[in-house]
């Protein structure tokens, strides 16, 4: 088929980036509808950006992607978006938690993301690293875990070289 000659390339770059838009949006809509999660635009925009992200993030990071979005609503949607199993929170020792998107199968009732978390003593960021699990571990009788936890600190692939 023979593209128009009256529709200029930038009104065709334009039209295209619309369309990709237009379907992230329809797929980030989705993704909050499987977790139960009304579709807000905060929500949508905070989503947007945690599946931009290589590592992961705080809620001052996500505060300056964000820059007209008020802190408290942040945090809401961070809380909302842990309750519903959309992302995980991880305790990297900076004493700032870190948020990162879970697995497909955490449920509002259990986080399955028992891998290694890595923080990158150069560049400061943490990372999930899935393909490495905690190894399961066996605790005395009368003692009953709620959370697990495990960090590794070091230097990143980036920084390494």
């Amino acid at each position: 088929m023979k593209k128009p000659e009256h529709i200029s390339k930038n009104k065709r770059r334009s039209f295209a980036k619309l369309l990709v838009f237009k379907v992230m949006k329809a797929q980030v809509e989705q993704k909050l509808a499987s977790k139960k999660i009304n579709p807000t635009a905060m929500r949508i925009l905070v989503l947007e950006l945690l599946l931009q992200q290589n590592s992961a993030v705080s809620l001052s990071d996500i505060e300056k992607g964000l820059e007209t979005a008020d802190r408290i609503t942040i945090y809401r949607t961070l809380k909302t978006f842990e309750q519903n199993g959309l992302i995980h929170c991880i305790e990297d020792g900076t004493g700032t938690p870190k948020y990162a998107l879970c697995v497909e199968d955490c449920t509002t009732h259990e986080h399955h993301d028992m891998h290694v978390h890595f923080y990158c003593n150069s560049c400061k960021e943490t990372f999930c690293l899935p393909d490495h699990k905690i190894p399961a571990i066996t605790l005395p009788l009368g003692f009953a875990p709620a959370e697990m936890n495990l960090v590794v600190k070091g230097i990143c692939e980036k920084c390494e070289q």
